[in-house]
């Protein structure tokens, strides 16, 4: 089993109830186990700003899936709950993105991990904080580090 941080947003038709069905939908995954999930976060809309607040979070599992069989799985999930990719950023009902893969560095067409620009968003950084804080994404530093080094990205933590 390998150690894996998922990112899940949503800006369209419920997006909180949408994040929590992606989690639990996640969960119930042969081959992925939910050990933590984060609060959920209200966030302003990140490149093409006309469009509705998003919701995040951040959860982790122990998967004995391959990171590309977990890439396909993440990818199905997106579908099978509605999401059409129309263009970059634009809103969407659900996104799932594969944040850091426990023991592997990746860069290809397919798959960069960890993600390659998750440090410098608030929306993945502080829900991964709040579980992960010690975390050590590489150069970057430590989750915690990183997320209060975002706090003026307007994220709120949701009741």
């Amino acid at each position: 089993m390998s150690r894996v941080f998922v990112a899940f947003g949503s800006n369209l038709e419920n997006p909180a109830g949408q994040v929590g069905a992606a989690i639990e939908t996640l969960a119930a995954l042969p081959g992925l186990t939910l050990t933590k999930a984060s609060s959920l976060y209200r966030t302003a809309p990140v490149g093409y700003l006309d469009q509705p607040d998003f919701v995040n979070a951040v959860a982790e599992f122990d998967s004995a899936l391959s990171a590309d069989a977990l890439l396909d799985a993440l990818q199905a999930v997106e579908e099978r709950f509605g999401r059409v990719r129309t263009f970059r950023n634009a809103p969407r009902v659900l996104d799932l993105d594969l944040l850091w893969y426990e023991g592997v560095t990746r860069d290809d067409a397919r798959l960069t991990l960890p993600h390659p620009r998750m440090h410098e968003r608030a929306f993945v950084m502080v829900p991964l904080a709040e579980i992960a804080p010690e975390l050590e994404l590489g150069a970057h530093g430590k989750a915690a580090a990183l997320a209060g080094s975002l706090a003026g990205q307007g994220i709120v933590k949701l009741d």
